[in-house]
């Protein structure tokens, strides 16, 4: 008869085995990314090596905990404890500093957004990017309407329809352009997308500190188990 609860050993594996599926997708998702960061290389991609640490680590954290659980060994499961431990603190750090960065672009965004119009409209390939945006994102200017001051482009105008009617507004007075221009600046609806991107990041590391907090509690009922034999 096994010193480790049959039903808790299940579960446990059960759970480390769904980890190890992750750990599999995000080593093939890193090799993806990484033929991808080789042809981009002379562009100056981005790295890829902090995706190669999370995949090889979520991947070689499930295998710990599978073996710790089949061979019933005190030591592997100490050890698997001990990383929890840390997974969870590192978590929990880098999920806070996603949350307080996320706040300041929120914050520069709302507040100071005014503060990037002019360099942005007074370069033109600046302007000529805001311009190809503002359709396909359904906006008008940085921080207003009135940023593309007496002239505004077509890109603004704005169909109304049913269930869009309330993203279009008049253009400002004395101007020239579409009859009725996107409600909503540019600078909040990239904004939009940026948030929901901090969202995903925040709620895979917070996710991964709680999955780390009952990964230690596992462990530690079995290591009490495995030492009362």
């Amino acid at each position: 008869m096994g010193k480790i609860n049959g039903c808790l050993k299940c579960v446990f594996i059960f759970f480390n085995v769904l980890f190890g599926i992750l750990g599999c997708l995000l080593i093939y998702s890193a090799v993806r990314a990484t033929a991808s960061s080789i042809q981009m290389s002379t562009f100056g991609g981005p790295g890829v090596g902090w995706i190669w640490v999370i995949a090889l680590g979520v991947f070689g954290m499930s295998a710990l905990g599978i073996f710790a659980a089949c061979s019933e060994n005190s030591l592997a499961l100490k050890i698997f404890a001990g990383f929890m431990v840390a997974g969870m603190i590192v978590m929990l750090i880098f999920g806070t500093i996603v949350a307080v960065v996320r706040n300041k672009v929120k914050d520069t965004i709302e507040h100071g957004a005014k503060e990037f119009v002019n360099p942005i409209m007074e370069n033109e390939d600046s302007r000529a990017l805001l311009e190809s945006l503002q359709g396909p994102f359904q906006c008008c200017g940085v921080a207003s309407a009135e940023d593309w001051g007496s002239a505004i482009p077509d890109s603004c105008g704005c169909m109304p329809d049913y269930s869009s009617i309330s993203n279009c507004k008049p253009r400002p007075q004395g101007s020239s352009g579409p009859a009725l221009i996107y409600s909503q600046p540019c600078s909040l609806a990239l904004f939009s997308i940026a948030d929901l991107v901090f969202k995903v990041m925040m709620g895979f590391l917070f996710g991964f500190a709680v999955t780390a907090v009952m990964g230690l509690l596992f462990s530690i009922v079995m290591i009490r188990q495995v030492r009362q034999h």
